[in-house]
């Protein structure tokens, strides 16, 4: 599958996506940013499709804010999703991660705004919460809402098999050179650099049983994507 293919299914997962969250009442809004932080991964096929964003906006000089302001301990993963899922369904036990809630906001979050808003990673897009964070110190969120987010995110991935997951900075530091973006670009990549994991297939979804037939429609409309 070609990049533009895997982007435009990307696109449609993610009205899917909105289509589906239309359906909460929600309390995230404009410039509350307390889920901002700078421990979002992302796969690179987000990635690229921030980095077109940035080239058609002439924003690119924000790929230099990134690198510059990244902090030293932000969340760097062991595995990507669909391995986690793998590794579980097998009975093993998962790597350890470490997350430090000290690394701080994005490094693109300014004046509690996000610059990329329109093609924000996936895992910024699906962090929600009922209530307001900033009153009650965590996301209140639904648990068949966490269960759809695993499921597109491995979905994602999927699509991505090719690519690898990471810290959104690691992920944008690797696609601004102009070498790793045309091998990512061209199917070339080869084994994942430090900070990066590569992605695999979906072999399991991460669905629980008491969520098995609510969520049907949503995998038949994922499934149904043609380009």
């Amino acid at each position: 599958m070609n990049l533009n293919a895997k982007l435009t299914i990307m696109e449609r997962m993610i009205d899917i996506y909105d289509q589906f969250l239309g359906e909460f009442d929600l309390a995230c809004e404009k410039f509350c940013a307390h889920c901002c932080t700078a421990n979002v991964t992302m796969t690179t096929l987000e990635g690229y499709r921030i980095l077109v964003h940035l080239e058609k906006t002439a924003a690119t000089d924000y790929l230099q804010t990134i690198a510059r302001q990244s902090h030293p301990d932000r969340f760097t993963p062991r595995v990507s999703i669909n391995r986690l899922a793998d590794i579980c369904a097998r009975d093993s036990d998962p790597p350890e991660e470490h997350l430090s809630p000290e690394a701080g906001p994005c490094p693109v979050l300014a004046d509690n705004a996000c610059p990329l808003y329109p093609v924000r990673p996936f895992g910024c897009r699906c962090m929600v919460s009922v209530r307001n964070c900033g009153e009650t110190g965590f996301a209140d969120m639904d648990p068949f809402i966490l269960t759809v987010n695993d499921v597109f995110l491995q979905h994602l991935e999927h699509i991505d098999a090719q690519g690898y997951t990471g810290n959104f900075a690691d992920v944008m530091q690797f696609l601004d050179s102009d070498e790793n973006r045309q091998n990512y670009a061209a199917g070339r990549l080869n084994a994942a650099p430090d900070g990066l994991v590569a992605n695999q297939p979906v072999f399991v979804l991460m669905i629980p049983p008491e969520h098995r037939g609510r969520i049907q429609y949503l995998l038949t409309q994922i499934r149904s994507i043609q380009v």
